[in-house]
């Protein structure tokens, strides 16, 4: 076997290899933080969303309860009439009723729909300023390890060859 030549790899750039290496976890933990703290905030605006379609399914079937006991009544009243003029007042009644219940109804979900998309939207929003703004930042921050790096190698480069 040939004696091969010793070569040593200079100091500074296993310092320069090291840095980097360090730059890179650095880079990466920052990154995996960012993308842990994006499921968090969408796991609470998950976890909002589904209280608020849950109150809207309980508000639903209070509704429809309601509904139906005011249907109930309505034939109970309509089988105790003695006339058509009773029974056509009796309807007439229930259909007001149940048209200004409805409206009322119709206008609180509305406000619980419009008020489940706004917490939505404000959440969302929130959670992209801060993704787009740790995001910037990481950017900047490899910009500026790269240029570091690049400084460092040239140094390094000029050292071993003078």
């Amino acid at each position: 076997m040939a004696n091969l030549p010793s070569f040593e790899i200079p100091q500074q750039m296993r310092d320069l290899a090291e840095n980097n290496v360090a730059q890179a976890r650095k880079a990466f933990d920052s990154l995996v933080g960012t993308a842990k703290r994006g499921a968090e905030t969408m796991r609470g605006t998950t976890e909002m969303s589904r209280t608020s379609m849950q109150d809207m399914y309980g508000r639903g079937f209070e509704y429809a309860e309601e509904n139906v006991h005011a249907a109930f009544d309505v034939a109970q009243k309509l089988a105790r009439a003695g006339t058509p003029m009773e029974m056509m007042k009796i309807q007439s009644e229930y259909m007001r009723e149940r048209y200004a219940a409805m409206q009322e109804q119709a206008k609180a979900f509305g406000g619980m729909a419009q008020e489940m998309f706004k917490q939505g939207a404000e959440s969302t929003r929130s959670a992209m300023e801060q993704s787009a703004g740790e995001v910037r930042r990481m950017t900047e921050q490899g910009r500026d390890a790269a240029a570091q790096t690049a400084r460092a190698a040239e140094d390094t480069v000029d050292r071993s060859t003078s």
